[in-house]
């Protein structure tokens, strides 16, 4: 088995997980920095998994 990357503090699931997306980091508005520094919520990468749809 492969092993998946880490999560991201900012990640609701495991990237591919079914009814999940990519968005942009809401605290970095997707630029992977903030204050000059790496953003925490995403891991620099500016991207975050959340859930998608609703109910």
């Amino acid at each position: 088995m492969a092993q998946q990357p880490p999560l991201n503090p900012g990640d609701e699931a495991e990237p591919g997980t079914p009814g999940t997306g990519e968005d942009l980091c809401p605290a970095c508005d997707g630029s992977g920095t903030k204050d000059g520094e790496t953003c925490e919520v995403c891991g620099g990468t500016g991207k975050v998994v959340q859930g998608i749809g609703g109910g």
